[in-house]
């Protein structure tokens, strides 16, 4: 499975949100490993717990910077994060209820989801930040 690693491509030219970025790939990566390498169902169940709480925290962030400066298409773009966090969620509470597995089609929808999620609507918005000074 070819695996997210970020690249500049990837790049919003928002410093806090690229870090961000940065972080949330490395966190998928690391999911990826621990399945890999076979790791036992608490430490998955740990890592995806923790990729569900960063992800929550980072849409706020986003969500915080596009309110703050009128971002016109934050209701669509905020809905598209709702619909990744509810997603995950329900991967997490799967996982834990031992209804869900970590397979490789679950982590190829993340990686897909996160890469095109960055490299479409996040780039939609980055203009209209970076233009009013964030």
């Amino acid at each position: 499975m070819g695996l997210l690693v970020w690249s500049e491509k990837y790049s919003v030219n928002i410093q806090e949100i690229d870090d961000q970025h940065k972080k949330l790939i490395g966190m998928v990566g690391r999911l990826n490993d621990a399945m890999s390498e076979g790791k036992d169902k608490e430490a998955l169940g740990i890592i995806l717990g923790d990729l569900l709480d960063y992800t929550r925290t980072h849409f706020a962030d986003e969500e915080r910077l596009m309110q703050a400066v009128g971002y016109p298409d934050f209701e669509t773009h905020k809905a598209k994060h709702t619909w990744l966090t509810c997603r995950v969620a329900e991967l997490c509470k799967g996982y834990q209820e031992g209804r869900v597995t970590i397979s490789r089609e679950v982590m190829m929808f993340l990686q897909n989801w996160v890469g095109s999620h960055i490299m479409g609507t996040d780039k939609d918005y980055a203009p209209f930040l970076d233009g009013r000074g964030n």
